[in-house]
Formats: C-alpha cells, sequence, structure tokens
C-alpha cells in the first residue's frame, strides 16, 4: 500500500512538473506568405497588406522586420498582437523603379516559428508619355 502511494504520488509530481514546464507561446498565422502585384504603373500605389493572426496563447511580439533591400519598406505592428487578434505588416515597394521585382520580408518575433519569410513580386510597367510630349521634338 506504502508502495501505491509513493508511486502515485510520484507520478502525479512528474506530470504536474511537466505541465509547468509548457510555457505559453504566440503563434502567428498568415493569410498569405506572398503578394504578386502584378503588373502595376510606375509611381503608382506600392502599399500591400500582409494580414495575420496569433494563434497562440501569450501575446505576440515582433523583434524585427526587414527587407532585403531599401525599395522594400515594412512597417511593424508597435503594440503586442494578444492571443486571438489580428494584425497586418505594410509592405511599401517603390515604384518608380521600372521592371520586374522580388523581394523578400524578414519577419522576427516571438511566435513558435520565430522566423518568417514574406515575398513580394511583380512588375512595374514604364512611364507613358503625354500625347502633348510624342509630337514635341527637342
Amino acid at each position: 500500500m506504502k508502495i501505491t502511494l509513493k508511486l502515485t504520488t510520484l507520478i502525479f509530481c512528474f506530470f504536474s512538473v511537466l505541465n509547468l514546464a509548457q510555457e505559453k507561446q504566440a503563434e502567428i498565422k498568415f493569410e498569405t506568405n506572398s503578394i504578386d502585384y502584378g503588373q502595376i504603373d510606375y509611381d503608382s500605389d506600392g502599399t500591400r497588406v500582409f494580414k495575420f493572426k496569433n494563434v497562440g496563447d501569450a501575446p505576440l511580439i515582433f523583434t524585427r522586420i526587414s527587407s532585403s533591400c531599401g525599395c522594400t519598406i515594412p512597417k511593424k505592428p508597435e503594440k503586442p498582437i494578444e492571443p486571438g487578434a489580428e494584425g497586418q505588416i505594410e509592405v511599401n515597394y517603390d515604384t518608380s523603379r521600372v521592371g520586374i521585382f522580388r523581394k523578400a520580408v524578414t519577419v522576427n518575433s516571438n511566435a513558435k516559428t520565430a522566423t518568417v519569410i514574406l515575398r513580394i513580386m511583380g512588375e512595374v510597367l514604364e512611364e507613358e508619355e503625354d500625347e502633348e510630349d510624342k509630337g514635341k521634338v527637342n
């Protein structure tokens, strides 16, 4: 009887310690990890939004969000995203750069997956000449 009681107490303590060791953690789930701008006009609005939700059980805190070049500027949420709440990361691409582009945005946070790579792609079309400018000779 004493052995059974000691064994039961030991098992109970083991599972109690194991349960305490499981720390609450944020977890981020993006609606999409890539945005295709398609073909866009020269000098048009280059802002797009990556929407996400914190599906974890702790506040989500972004430590750093960076891009692969200066032509892409991400904007990170300043406040923690509570469990179950939604948020967004704005990304602005410089549409005065003509041609095809593929850029990466690296998101670092306290989430279960600490680093996530988001991607943007598209093509900025050449600036169209005005009808008045076409007939002029320099």
